[in-house]
């Protein structure tokens, strides 16, 4: 599968495609915040990635819930622990739309369809079912979308096998739609300042109470006209952005205080795999490295299948 072709995911062609799948995972992430109990740096909240598309795993409501967006069949579904399904087609709609039918097919599962109804980390935050214009549905840019994710999922996870500390899950945020794996040194971070918009300063501060050197992937927006792969530490250390970091086409973006990796650069690699790779581990030696981390006892071999961890 790391071998398999990494598909062609250019922005602009499907921006408002993508505009309208990160404020539907918006409603749905919504919802699973709304009934889970609070995890550290708001791991509870976010989606995964699987092989039919993204899912919220199991929601503690009515009977257990999961909801997963089915990014091949193009269905949203709903599937309770008593045993009954539902879903409805993913298509052009207005978020209201999706709002409606999401509720309606939670509440047919024996759920609560309870949740903030609003989106965070926007600029203009309108509520769900007031957001009435009409949202486009591109069926091919979206499962060539997922097709990609797949194959970064499997990249990030491997990358996370290699630390001992404490590392989170490889999952996607719905607030600011990118998938990201984060590393911690252990020890407290300065207060975050904050100023998100529609985002909690209390929300963000808890996100960032320790030292963390993270990494991510965006399809596109919030500054990045292009689908990118990113690598930020918080606090950042001094001489982070001088850091030299591979491969060729990385370089630290000033406006956004990151590192960043064109995908097409991955893309085109000779082995996309070795090329991301490449990115996520020299971003993080720097941020390690320049911050004083215990790499020593911090770090391990990359895990294998069937192989245990040595000790």
């Amino acid at each position: 599968m790391h071998d398999a072709g990494w598909p062609d995911i250019p922005f602009e062609p499907w921006q408002e495609t993508c505009a309208a799948l990160h404020l539907f995972t918006q409603v749905v992430g919504k919802y699973r915040l709304a009934h889970t109990p609070w995890l550290n740096h708001s791991w509870h909240a976010t989606l995964y990635v699987n092989a039919e598309g993204l899912t919220t795993g199991l929601v503690p409501d009515g009977h257990g819930i999961t909801v997963q967006f089915d990014l091949q069949r193009h269905r949203l579904v709903g599937s309770c622990g008593s045993g009954e399904t539902a879903e409805f087609a993913l298509e052009p709609m207005s978020v209201a739309t999706f709002d409606a039918r999401f509720k309606a097919l939670i509440a047919g599962l024996g759920g609560s369809p309870r949740y903030h109804r609003s989106p965070n980390e926007l600029p203009e935050a309108i509520p769900f079912d007031c957001d009435t214009s009409p949202r486009p549905w591109d069926r091919d840019a979206v499962s060539r979308f997922h097709q990609a994710l797949i194959r970064i999922d499997a990249v990030f996870n491997e990358f996370r096998t290699a630390f001992l500390g404490k590392v989170s899950p490889v999952h996607l945020f719905w607030g600011s739609f990118d998938l990201a794996v984060t590393r911690f040194s252990g020890q407290r971070a300065p207060l975050h300042p904050g100023g998100i918009p529609n985002l909690p300063d209390d929300v963000t501060r808890e996100a960032y109470s320790h030292e963390v050197s993270s990494a991510g992937f965006w399809p596109g927006g919030g500054g990045i006209a292009e689908p990118c792969f990113y690598s930020y530490a918080y606090p950042a250390p001094e001489g982070f952005k001088d850091a030299q970091v591979g491969p060729d086409g990385a370089r630290f973006d000033a406006g956004l205080g990151e590192f960043v990796l064109p995908y097409a650069r991955v893309r085109d690699a000779s082995d996309p795999r070795a090329a991301l790779l490449e990115f996520l581990q020299s971003t993080y030696r720097a941020a390690a490295d320049l911050a004083g981390w215990d790499r020593s006892a911090l770090e391990c071999d990359v895990g294998r299948p069937g192989k245990p961890r040595a000790v």
